[in-house]
């Protein structure tokens, strides 16, 4: 059953921000000598291991990027000088040496990063191997086989970054397949990824709430709701500002994100509190208002261009005064529960 806000969190799990350290001292709770104390520590930077372990993690990805980049330039620049099997046999071997240092180093950060680069490998694996021997396969099967190839890895290697490249890489599946195969319109295009990342958006969040510990950062679900949410922005804009040209797929995205609106205040509500979530839930009402607004003072009134630009601009900055405080309410209401 999903958590509710109503269940107020022990107050050692909260942050201990400036903020509420002086509500305890308000409180009596703090005495000014402890007080001074702990608002040292709150805003005290990292110590000498933190910022080791924050390091070595960011160096550890960028080295994997830049390696990876290597290789496939490696590629792209010999690819007449050598022969298929030399290809297939360098990337053979690349992939191989990256399980075997994976499975030595374990399921630390080093170890998955290493089963990362493996995942990224057989992309150009497969298009080696789909150009040396004319398979005719088409684009998308090289990417709907890259991801079927790679599942067993990311389900084992419970890693964030895994999955995202899994996502990604159905999702250029399914686009490659729906302008070459189907030839069908963008905007259901659009409406079907949008679909595609909210499934997966919402499976995370569904796992999350049930304890499993891997999934509890939230970088991913955060990255996975712009995946959902801007592509139906996107089309939702289109609706508001030319709705004669508007398709349905159109009008269906902008129903879809108001409902993903929704149901992403009734999860900060009920389930867990995410501002991340509240702003770009802001962010997209804003857009769709002031979008709306200066089509109504543009089409019907035919005000001059400089004095709508000029209402738009405060228009804008009233938006966003009202954002910051309404998140301020949000944060404080937060915090008290």
């Amino acid at each position: 059953m999903l958590a509710s806000r109503s269940v107020p969190p022990h107050p050692l799990d909260l942050t201990a921000t400036p903020e509420r350290l002086h509500a305890l001292a308000e409180a009596g709770v703090l005495s000014p000598p402890a007080l001074e104390r702990a608002l040292r520590l709150a805003v005290a930077s990292p110590a000498r291991p933190s910022w080791r372990r924050f390091l070595s993690a960011v160096l550890l990805g960028f080295g994997s990027l830049l390696l990876l980049s290597g290789v496939i330039y490696f590629f792209a620049y010999n690819w007449a000088a050598l022969h298929r099997f030399g290809k297939l046999g360098l990337l053979l071997g690349a992939i191989l040496a990256a399980c075997v240092a994976a499975w030595h180093l374990g399921e630390g950060l080093a170890g998955q990063f290493a089963l990362l680069f493996a995942a990224v490998l057989v992309g150009p694996l497969l298009a080696v191997y789909g150009q040396a021997y004319q398979t005719g396969a088409d684009p998308y099967e090289l990417f709907l086989g890259w991801s079927l190839l790679v599942l067993p890895w990311v389900a084992l290697a419970r890693f964030g970054p895994l999955w995202l490249l899994l996502i990604l890489l159905v999702d250029t599946a399914l686009f490659l397949y729906w302008v070459q195969i189907l030839s069908g319109e963008g905007t259901t295009l659009v409406v079907v990824l949008a679909l595609v990342n909210g499934g997966a958006w919402a499976f995370h969040e569904l796992l999350a709430t049930h304890g499993v510990p891997w999934l509890s950062g939230r970088w991913l679900p955060r990255v996975l709701a712009l995946m959902t949410m801007l592509p139906l922005l996107a089309l939702g804009e289109y609706v508001v500002a030319l709705p004669r040209k508007a398709d349905a797929s159109s009008g269906l995205a902008l129903a879809l994100l108001v409902l993903v609106m929704v149901l992403v205040y009734l999860f900060h509500y009920m389930v867990r509190s995410e501002l991340f979530l509240l702003t770009l839930n802001a962010v997209c009402l804003m857009m769709l208002v002031t979008t709306f607004i200066g089509r109504v003072l543009l089409d019907p009134f035919d005000l001059d261009p400089a004095l709508v630009f000029f209402t738009i601009a405060l228009l804008i900055i009233g938006e966003v005064g009202l954002t910051v405080r309404w998140l301020r309410a949000e944060a404080r209401d937060s915090e008290e529960v």
